[in-house]
């Protein structure tokens, strides 16, 4: 299970714990986190345990017992991940290349020290943060390295060389991933920026920048995948509005017989009543002719 999908599934589990849904729903949602594998940093981003560590107190009795289990699997699942990082490789002789490092993609650089950016988070650029972007020969891969910078660094205190060193990553990923300085290489790596910059979508970035979402997976998300929930609620609370709109049955005309259109003296003409002036006056008829469109009305 990737980020992505446990950070649904967590938020789905909130919702319905919030909305007071019957026991059966939440240990559904639970039984399908049960068998996820989150890591210390995907625990940390979504908050998931505090979340399910409160649910080991609920009234409902079978509802506290899988979160007890689900917090003690995961517990057990970050010790094992804290022992193995602590444990050194195993040696490989001086120039060769193991079998597994030949089948994985490189993983995604640590960011380097405590070091934070102390300046004006909304105007950071690598201009202002006098950042040079000549990295690759290429002016046009340069620009879109410090584009990804730009973006990147939006509203980040992260390092000046922290953010340098992912806007080179990703934008080598993007380069690889559409075949060179092509138009989809273009077009992605603007699309990347704009979407960097949404205000409410200030998780994408921080996620980027901790490793979370990897350079070569980040250039290939789908423009749903690079939206935050809260822009992906909005996208669907407006789907569905324009669906119903579009299922709202169209008022039927009456059609006469007897009016003629003066226009082409065909017999086709549709005609609707209101009642426009006080109630002792006559409705006003409003007509249009089916044939040639053409429209009047009278008393």
């Amino acid at each position: 299970m990737d980020h992505r999908e446990f950070e649904a599934r967590v938020k789905a589990l909130q919702k319905a714990a919030q909305s007071n849904e019957p026991p059966s729903a939440i240990i559904s949602v639970l039984e399908s986190l049960r068998s996820a594998a989150p890591t210390e940093e995907m625990l940390r981003t979504t908050k998931a345990g505090i979340m399910i560590g409160k649910l080991r107190g609920t009234a409902n009795k079978d509802v506290a017992k899988v979160a007890t289990e689900v917090v003690a699997k995961w517990k057990k699942g970050i010790e094992v991940e804290k022992k193995s990082k602590g444990n050194p490789t195993s040696k490989v002789p001086k120039g060769s290349v193991s079998p597994a490092s030949k089948a994985a993609s490189p993983a995604p650089r640590q960011l380097s020290g405590n070091k934070t950016y102390e300046g004006d988070l909304e105007k950071r650029t690598f201009k202002a943060d006098k950042v040079s972007i000549a990295r690759t020969g290429s002016q046009v891969r340069d620009n879109c390295i410090g584009l990804l910078y730009n973006g990147l660094a939006y509203r980040s205190r992260e390092s000046e060389e922290n953010v340098i060193m992912r806007a080179i990553e990703v934008e080598r990923a993007a380069y690889k991933a559409y075949n060179g300085e092509t138009k989809e290489y273009k077009d992605k790596i603007r699309s990347l920026f704009q979407n960097l910059k949404v205000k409410t979508n200030a998780d994408l970035g921080r996620n980027v920048m901790s490793g979370a979402i990897a350079p070569d997976r980040f250039v290939v998300m789908t423009s749903k995948e690079l939206m935050s929930a809260e822009q992906r609620k909005a996208e669907a609370e407006l789907e569905l509005e324009n669906m119903k709109k579009a299922q709202v049955p169209m008022a039927e005309k009456s059609i006469s017989d007897s009016l003629e259109c003066s226009n082409c003296k065909k017999k086709m003409v549709s005609y609707t009543q209101a009642q426009t002036r006080s109630a002792d006056e006559p409705m006003t008829t409003f007509c249009e002719c089916m044939n040639c469109g053409k429209r009047w009305k009278f008393s």
